[in-house]
């Protein structure tokens, strides 16, 4: 009994017919297919098939085979498989974490930077909040973060770009009508503060207003971007967020600037100096391209850093 019978076997059983399986599964001449199932049922020493005008059906010994056959091809499969990986060098990993939204800014300017090694390495990309992925880089589970600053004892920053802090308010909001909006006209009640997760937005929002002496009441409290849009979109609340939300926005909110001296917030590339990994080494070497790529026509608005 060789595989090639199980394949036909299997073929003609879930097709129901001869004709089918040999023309279009198969692609072999249906007199030649007949003769290889004759040699199974004489082989296994039963009559598998039940044989009619209208196509062909399993007997109760064809439905045992069935099974039998279905698992051992999957196993012959497997068996090629692995065979196949181990022959292959495995290839070094590279994995890059995204302050969750930012993958959206950021990861086709790093793919296009590695577009040389990326057929080379294992590519992973994975994202989280950004104190998540300041530790993954300390822990060494990830490469490179885009991420904000995040206080890590072995990690380096090198801050990409920075962005305007933009109002993301529903689109029927009164103060949506206005070109900019001055956050002394935001009703503090209906202010969405954040949680200590988004701690570096936090404390740039806590100063800015503080600086405008705006003392705000909040009653819901974001920990993300996800969080803060369902906030704003269920509650018809107002806050204030960076501006690569925008293109996340549902149609029923949107984005307005902030009136005057608006802040700021940094983005950076986060890694280990002692990675030896020669991928991080290349990203690091045209780091300055990735910059120019971001500030370029085309690219999200902002100052490189």
């Amino acid at each position: 009994m060789e595989l090639r019978h199980l394949r036909y076997f299997v073929a003609v059983a879930e097709e129901g017919s001869l004709t089918v399986a040999a023309e279009r599964r198969l692609h072999t001449a249906q007199p030649s297919l007949s003769r290889q199932l004759r040699d199974l049922e004489q082989e296994v020493g039963a009559t598998l098939f039940i044989r009619s005008a209208r196509g062909v059906e399993l007997t109760p010994a064809g439905q045992a085979f069935l099974e039998h056959a279905r698992r051992a091809l999957q196993s012959a499969a497997d068996a090629v498989a692995a065979a196949r990986r181990a022959a292959r060098p495995p290839k070094p990993g590279f994995a890059v974490g995204f302050l969750t939204g930012q993958e959206v800014e950021w990861l086709s300017h790093v793919s296009h930077l590695l577009r040389g090694q990326l057929k080379d390495i294992d590519f992973r990309v994975m994202s989280d909040f950004s104190p998540e992925i300041g530790a993954a880089i300390q822990r060494g589970e990830i490469d490179l973060g885009v991420c904000r600053v995040e206080p890590q004892p072995d990690v380096t920053y090198k801050v990409i770009a920075h962005e305007p802090i933009l109002v993301i308010l529903p689109r029927d909001h009164p103060l949506a009508a206005r070109p900019a909006i001055d956050v002394r006209d935001i009703d503090p009640a209906s202010f969405i503060g954040y949680t200590g997760t988004p701690h570096v937005l936090r404390d740039i929002v806590t100063r800015y207003l503080r600086d405008r002496g705006v003392v705000v009441r909040p009653r819901h409290l974001l920990d993300g971007i996800a969080t803060g849009i369902s906030l704003v979109a269920s509650t018809g609340g107002v806050t204030l967020l960076p501006a690569y939300v925008e293109p996340l926005l549902p149609r029923s909110l949107v984005s307005r600037p902030l009136a005057g001296n608006p802040p700021v917030i940094g983005i950076a590339a986060g890694y280990r100096a002692d990675n030896p990994s020669p991928v991080l080494h290349t990203f690091l070497e045209n780091i300055d391209q990735l910059i120019a790529a971001r500030a370029a026509p085309g690219g999200r608005p902002g100052q490189p850093g």
